[in-house]
């Protein structure tokens, strides 16, 4: 049977399909949908990996472009053999996800974490049927593999604040190893979260060394800055702003002094203004609600995490400021040429 005479089967089988829908039970109908939405995901994820091996045609191993097809993988994936070093590759050769064998729901994945309402990692597990250490590692690839999501080049007015974050050691081991070895494992400087919630230490309020700052860039044109630093020093946001702030911009920030030495010593225009009602607003347009506003949505996007670890922070910070910047199949894409 040629290819011709077995094309026209299926789509003669497929005539047949659809004129059967209408004898479907609506119960019938719910799983063909699901059944469809399924394959659907699947062929999606597998398109983006084709669309990658058009583009880069070249053989991973030698850059050959002379190739032929040479079966699929397990996963679905069609795999290329090479002409010159004969060795077969697929669009996934080479990438951080070549292990994979569920694409569909790695795309998944990004999709929900480009959402407007990211699950947390249990609760997308249990809907995607995963392990909650499986999405773990699907997310610290994803945020590891995408490019960085800051801008640097500001102009015009730019609001400039400061917001803080506790400190969170969440899956450390420190006081584990304390107790089992305290000769060779000193006491850790902060006490276990579960003492401040007990009520036998008061968790000291405001501003303390356990509060970790970050600054916050933005201007009118909507590029962002969000960054954690050391502290709040002269020195410390000198070094942070003078690389993106140019000689003509106009800053406007609250009355924290080292903004102030900032724009002083490159002699900036400075708006400052104040939480006060009646005085947020200088001159009928100098404010720095965008950033307050920016600050708000962070709170409402970091708090299902339940606070997550400090050393994993960045890369929340450069989730929350990708969700607005890239679609989920661009992003997949860059995972797939991150090699």
């Amino acid at each position: 049977m040629s290819l011709k005479q077995a094309t026209n089967i299926s789509q003669h089988a497929f005539r047949q399909f659809l004129d059967r829908i209408i004898q479907l039970t609506p119960r019938q109908i719910e799983d063909l949908l699901s059944r469809a939405h399924d394959v659907r995901q699947r062929r999606a994820a597998l398109a983006e990996i084709e669309t990658r091996t058009e583009q880069e045609r070249k053989c991973p191993h030698c850059n050959e472009e002379r190739r032929q097809k040479w079966g699929q993988t397990r996963t679905g994936v069609q795999r290329y053999r090479c002409d010159c070093c004969l060795r077969t590759y697929s669009g996934l050769t080479g990438t951080e996800i070549c292990g994979l064998h569920r694409h569909d729901l790695f795309l998944e994945v990004i999709r929900n974490m480009l959402s407007d309402t990211p699950l947390s990692c249990r609760k997308l597990a249990a809907r995607l049927g995963l392990t909650k250490d499986t999405i773990w590692r699907w997310r610290m690839i994803i945020l590891e593999s995408l490019a960085e999501a800051c801008d640097k080049d500001f102009s015009g007015v730019v609001e400039v604040d400061e917001t803080y974050q506790r400190e969170s050691r969440k899956g450390s081991r420190e006081w584990a190893n304390h107790a089992a070895n305290s000769n060779q494992y000193p006491a850790p400087p902060r006490t276990q979260w579960y003492v401040y919630r007990s009520g036998r230490i008061k968790m000291a309020r405001g501003l303390s060394q356990w509060q970790i700052p970050f600054l916050t860039v933005m201007d009118r044109g909507g590029r962002r800055l969000f960054a954690p630093i050391a502290n709040r020093r002269n020195r410390t946001i000198e070094i942070a702003l003078a690389p993106i702030i140019p000689d003509d911009a106009v800053l406007c920030s609250d009355g924290l002094r080292p903004y102030r030495s900032f724009c002083k010593k490159h002699s900036l225009t400075h708006y400052e203004v104040s939480n006060k009602l009646g005085k947020r607003v200088v001159a009928g347009a100098f404010h720095i609600q965008n950033v307050n506003a920016l600050h708000a949505r962070y709170d409402a996007f970091i708090r299902p995490f339940c606070g997550p670890a400090t050393k994993y922070l960045y890369r929340y910070l450069r989730w929350f400021l990708l969700r607005a910047k890239i679609k989920p199949e661009a992003a997949f894409q860059s995972i797939l040429a991150a090699t």
